[in-house]
């Protein structure tokens, strides 16, 4: 049997009632944990870069010159082209400052659990409804620059990995103690092969982009 990813060494991941009898608080396991804290690490290096290569594109713009992002590899894998697109500021101002705050909260998150904080289940409802918004928006982000902008941002790429993770597995996490209830066959199947659903779920991206820029890539294969 495939153990889940939440079931080993833990900091005290499971609901116990207090003395008072107040709502009991609940911390997470200590491989979710580090999930959480790698995934906003990486994240927060992406939304960094990517925030700072577009000052560098208005820099540029206003100094008269032109410079070469190294992300931007070809005609398809181009940072650039992404970033100067309308789509890169979707809510009137760059989505990379979205991830700077996002991905710093799940750190600071995940960084708690580490010196010993529980949090109330309204905390990790939160948590969903943060990732179940970054899912929907990066998803758009996808179909943009996949099918609109006809170029791809490795960065970006990263971001899309790490929020996807993040989702899925606070998801597993609240299935798993309770705060997201499914029928107990469901339940044991999610902390069973929790593995699936990523795997998956890339691998659609995956072929998106491959089918999409396939007269591209058969050019360099």
């Amino acid at each position: 049997m495939t153990t889940s990813a939440l079931d080993d060494t833990r900091t005290d991941g499971d609901r116990s009632p207090r003395p008072n009898g107040e709502d009991d608080t609940l911390a997470s396991g200590r491989a979710f944990t580090w999930l959480l804290l790698i995934c906003g690490a990486l994240g927060l290096v992406a939304s960094f870069v990517i925030t700072n290569d577009k000052f560098n594109l208005l820099q540029a713009k206003i100094d008269g010159r032109t410079i070469h992002l190294s992300c931007s590899l070809n005609p398809i894998i181009s940072c650039g082209d992404v970033m100067e697109s309308r789509q890169a500021h979707a809510f009137g101002f760059q989505n990379p400052i979205i991830g700077l705050v996002s991905y710093g909260v799940v750190i600071c998150l995940a960084m708690g659990v580490f010196a010993g904080a529980r949090y109330k289940p309204w905390f990790w409802y939160g948590l969903q409804a943060g990732g179940l918004f970054g899912v929907g928006f990066i998803s758009w982000l996808q179909y943009q620059t996949i099918y609109n902008i006809n170029a791809i941002c490795l960065w970006c790429c990263l971001a899309w990995v790490v929020t996807i993770l993040i989702f899925w597995y606070t998801a597993v996490h609240n299935i798993k103690h309770g705060l997201i209830k499914v029928p107990a066959k469901a339940r044991s199947l999610v902390l069973e092969f929790h593995w699936v659903v990523p795997i998956l779920w890339y691998g659609v991206i995956a072929m998106l982009i491959l089918t999409h820029f396939w007269y591209y890539w058969k050019t360099v294969i």
